[in-house]
């Protein structure tokens, strides 16, 4: 049986919608704004197209190769999950700290973003 595309459309998270150029990377740190909650920082600039675009980034400490994949993973399913309410046009970072005592799960990151989101205004 095929999969139907849920409705109101595509919930997916699309190679447009990552932000990998260095340059725009670079540019979404050094002149964009920024919200922050415990154990997470958000930057963010408008980029003027018809969507939005993230990165996913640690700070250094942030545990090994496997625990940042996981978080981003993770990070990724969160964002998928609360970009239909978002407004659009914009370059977003999300810069992740280490977490205190347990790893964090997709609930504790789709309520972190949802915070971020909503101080941002965005």
């Amino acid at each position: 049986m095929k999969e139907s595309i849920p409705p109101g459309g595509f919930y997916g998270f699309g190679r447009h919608e990552r932000l990998k150029k260095r340059g725009d990377i670079d540019r979404v740190f050094r002149k964009g704004r920024s919200v922050g909650c415990p154990g997470a920082r958000l930057f963010y600039i408008d980029n003027g197209l018809d969507h939005n675009r993230i990165v996913f980034t640690f700070v250094r400490k942030y545990g090994n190769a496997v625990e940042r994949n996981r978080a981003r993973r993770l990070g990724r399913e969160a964002y998928r999950l609360l970009k239909r309410g978002m407004k659009t046009g914009r370059d977003l970072a999300l810069l992740a700290y280490p977490p205190d005592g347990a790893r964090p799960g997709l609930e504790f990151r789709v309520r972190q973003l949802r915070a971020l989101i909503t101080k941002a205004g965005l």
